[in-house]
C-alpha cells in the first residue's frame, strides 16, 4: 500500500505543473546519448508522448551528427569541423540532407508514434518553415568559410500552430533561402529560434552533461540571464556549453519563458525537469521579475 501511496504522491506532485503549462509550447532539442541509446531513445518517446497526452504542446528538433558521421565515413568523406560546426560542402550537403531529413526524422516519428502520440516529420525546407542565409561565423565577418551551413533568418511560427493541436512536430535542423538553396543548421539554433518564434513556455536542450557546472565542477540549477552572461565573461561557461547557454539566452530574449539545459543520460529527464521541484538539469530564467512557482528551482 505504501509504494501505491508513494505512486500517488508523485501524480500530486506534478498536477501544478501540469495546470501551469497546459495548452503551451515546449521546444525540446534531441541529441547526444538520448538519441543513441536505445533504452533512452524509447524512455525519450514516452516522456514526448506524455506531455502531449497531459496537454502539453511538445516541439522535437533532432540533431544526428553521428549518423551523418557514420554515412560519411561509408562514402569516404572527410568530416571537418570549424569551432564545433561542420563544414558542409555540396557533397556532405547531400548526405546531411539524406540522413537528417530521412532515416533519423521518420525513425523519430516512428517511435513516438509508437507509444501512441500522433507525430508528424519536417525539415526546416518544408513550407519555408526556416528561412535561412550563409552563416559568416560567430562575429560575422566571414573569415572561415563554412560552406553550406546556415543562420536562422525567420522562423514561420504559423506551420508550426496549424499542427500543434493534434501533432507533435518533429524538425530536422535544414533551412532554405529566398533562392532556394538549402543550409546545414546547428540544432541548438533552430530549438532556440523555433522557441522564440512560439513564444513557448520552456526550451530544453538535452545533453551529455549534468547542466550548467560552476568553477568547482558542481551543478548549477538555477540562472538570471544576467547571471549567465557574468559567468560567460568569468570563462565559467565555455568550450561545448557555451554556444548552448548563448541559444537560451536568445530564445529568453525572444519571450520564452524559461530555458533548460538538462542531462539526456537520465531516465525520463524531461518528466522528472518539468514535473518535479528537483529537476536534472540547469534553469536559465530571464532578468524580468518572475514567479517562483512550480517549476521555479530558483526558489528552493
Amino acid at each position: 500500500m505504501e509504494k501505491l501511496i508513494g505512486k500517488a504522491k508523485v501524480l500530486i506532485e506534478a498536477l501544478p505543473y501540469i495546470r501551469r503549462f497546459g495548452g503551451g509550447a515546449m521546444v525540446v532539442k534531441y541529441g547526444g546519448a538520448a538519441m543513441v541509446a536505445q533504452d533512452l531513445r524509447e524512455l525519450f518517446a514516452q516522456d514526448v508522448a506524455l506531455l502531449k497526452f497531459v496537454g502539453i504542446h511538445p516541439v522535437v528538433v533532432h540533431g544526428g551528427g553521428p549518423q551523418i558521421k557514420a554515412v560519411l565515413d561509408r562514402l569516404g568523406i572527410e568530416s571537418r569541423f570549424h569551432d564545433g560546426l561542420r563544414v558542409t560542402d555540396p557533397q556532405t550537403l547531400e548526405v546531411v540532407e539524406m540522413v537528417l531529413g530521412g532515416p533519423v526524422n521518420s525513425g523519430i516519428v516512428e517511435l513516438i508514434s509508437r507509444h501512441g502520440a500522433d507525430a508528424v516529420g519536417l525539415t526546416g525546407k518544408d513550407g519555408y518553415l526556416i528561412e535561412a542565409s550563409k552563416y559568416m561565423g560567430p562575429d560575422g565577418s566571414g573569415g572561415v568559410d563554412y560552406g553550406l551551413v546556415g543562420d536562422v533568418e525567420r522562423v514561420r511560427p504559423e506551420i508550426l500552430g496549424s499542427l500543434l493541436n493534434k501533432f507533435i512536430p518533429v524538425i530536422a535542423p535544414l533551412g532554405v533561402d529566398s533562392g532556394g538553396v538549402t543550409y546545414n543548421i546547428n540544432a541548438d539554433t533552430v530549438a532556440g529560434r523555433i522557441a522564440g518564434a512560439l513564444k513557448a513556455a520552456k526550451l530544453m536542450i538535452l545533453t551529455d552533461q549534468e547542466g550548467v557546472l560552476n568553477p568547482d565542477g558542481k551543478l548549477i540549477r538555477s540562472l538570471t540571464a544576467s547571471e549567465a552572461k557574468k559567468f560567460i565573461e568569468d570563462g565559467t561557461i565555455s568550450g561545448g556549453m557555451l554556444p548552448k547557454v548563448q541559444c537560451c539566452l536568445q530564445a529568453l530574449r525572444e519571450g520564452v519563458g524559461k530555458a533548460h539545459i538538462i542531462d539526456g543520460r537520465v531516465e525520463h529527464c524531461l518528466l522528472l525537469e518539468i514535473f518535479t521541484t528537483s529537476g536534472v538539469g540547469t534553469e536559465i530564467l530571464p532578468d524580468i521579475a518572475h514567479d517562483t512557482g512550480a517549476g521555479d528551482k530558483s526558489s528552493e
